[in-house]
């Protein structure tokens, strides 16, 4: 593996970082600003808007300027967004700025895929790419519960600091270890948007934004959640953060090698596991230590589903590789947008949080009909299953 996707994997890890560590900081962030938990809530509901905007938009936009070039811009933009979280001083102003830093999101993961894609042999290429995200999945694993940590006995406006300082290092290192020219592949981005024409190609967008509104209508409020409802202490939140970064971890590989097996079925069967797991979590919840065991449980099925639906979208859009990642990361961050907005309404209508893993396997039953309609669709279209 080039060295160059260490710079890849760093930007990842600022940018997942950035994007996750609010949800541990939730409580401290709206009193702080004065702002109801409910208010504080769509802080990450504007971030996965600002990707869904950012990521079409800025393909679109990039798609005939330099590889390396365009990389060092996005990850300079979200250095400034970062910037101006920690600086701002309304809440208005906080949102605003994290929509700015979110619109580099989308548009850094898919071109870094194709890029990291590129620096290797074609039978390294999936190895590639799952360096690149390590970075991301490292994000939950270490950048959170560092981010709370930090928030926790400094401020939450340090944390964005810190972050500042990962996403500057991840800037210089994608300027020293990317190569100066980098191979471009020729198209029509614009014309690649024909893709959507395809039913199997929407089913799974749609099943991808179901799939993360059920993880953000409870990862949102995570520490509220813990501290109001299981009884943990404000200190004991990093540690159980950590936890659910372990269980990640665990199920982004596990749903790798699942997804080279038996794609369309796996995905079902951890739809339909991932669904119980959060109704049983609405009943664990004021037991401290079986909620912890249940979530991490959750979160390995719940991004176990991320490489199967990444893969799912990437053979059904293989005519658009240019826009095929970026859509669906779009796709991931209106489901992330959507979920803390459900969570977020359910709580200013005087909700208990203890309901929201209810809501979060409503929905998650949603996204498996949707991927088994999309598999009998495949099936009508004489499409094949590989061993």
């Amino acid at each position: 593996m080039p060295i160059a996707l260490l710079a890849l994997a760093a930007a990842a890890f600022a940018i997942g970082t950035s994007e996750f560590v609010v949800m541990g900081l939730l409580p401290e962030v709206a009193t702080d600003l004065g702002v109801t938990l409910a208010q504080a809530g769509l802080l990450v509901t504007g971030y996965a808007l600002g990707v869904v905007v950012g990521a079409p938009v800025f393909a679109v936009a990039t798609a005939r300027l330099p590889r390396k070039a365009t990389l060092i811009g996005l990850a300079t933009l979200f250095v400034l967004g970062n910037l101006l979280c920690a600086l701002a001083p309304t809440y208005a102003l906080l949102m605003a700025a994290r929509v700015v830093t979110a619109l580099a999101h989308g548009t850094f993961f898919g071109i870094g895929s194709v890029v990291a894609a590129g620096l290797v042999a074609p039978n390294k290429r999936a190895q590639a790419i799952a360096l690149m995200f390590t970075g991301l999945t490292l994000a939950n694993v270490l950048g959170v519960p560092l981010g709370r940590i930090i928030g926790e006995h400094y401020g939450w406006r340090m944390s964005f600091a810190a972050i500042v300082v990962m996403a500057l290092a991840a800037v210089a290192s994608l300027v020293m270890l990317l190569p100066r020219q980098i191979a471009m592949q020729r198209g029509n981005i614009l014309r690649e948007f024909s893709v959507l024409a395809d039913g199997r190609v929407l089913l799974a967008l749609a099943t991808s934004a179901l799939v993360s509104a059920s993880l953000f209508v409870v990862f949102t409020y995570i520490a509220p959640l813990l501290t109001q409802v299981s009884g943990f202490s404000s200190n004991a939140v990093a540690p159980v953060l950590l936890v659910l970064g372990v269980g990640l971890t665990i199920g982004s590989t596990v749903g790798g090698r699942l997804g080279d097996r038996r794609l369309v079925p796996s995905t079902l069967m951890v739809l339909g596991l991932n669904a119980l797991v959060l109704a049983l979590l609405h009943f664990v919840l004021p037991v401290g230590a079986l909620t912890v065991a249940v979530l991490l449980v959750w979160a390995a099925l719940s991004f176990a589903l991320v490489p199967l639906l990444q893969t799912l979208i990437v053979r059904h859009a293989a005519s658009a590789p240019n826009l095929a990642s970026t859509l669906n990361q779009g796709a991931f961050n209106l489901g992330n947008a959507s979920g803390a907005w459900i969570g977020s309404g359910m709580l200013a209508a005087g909700a208990p949080l203890a309901d929201l893993p209810w809501v979060g396997a409503v929905i998650t039953l949603g996204a498996l009909a949707l991927a088994a309609w999309s598999s009998r669709l495949g099936e009508r279209r004489g499409i094949a299953q590989p061993a």
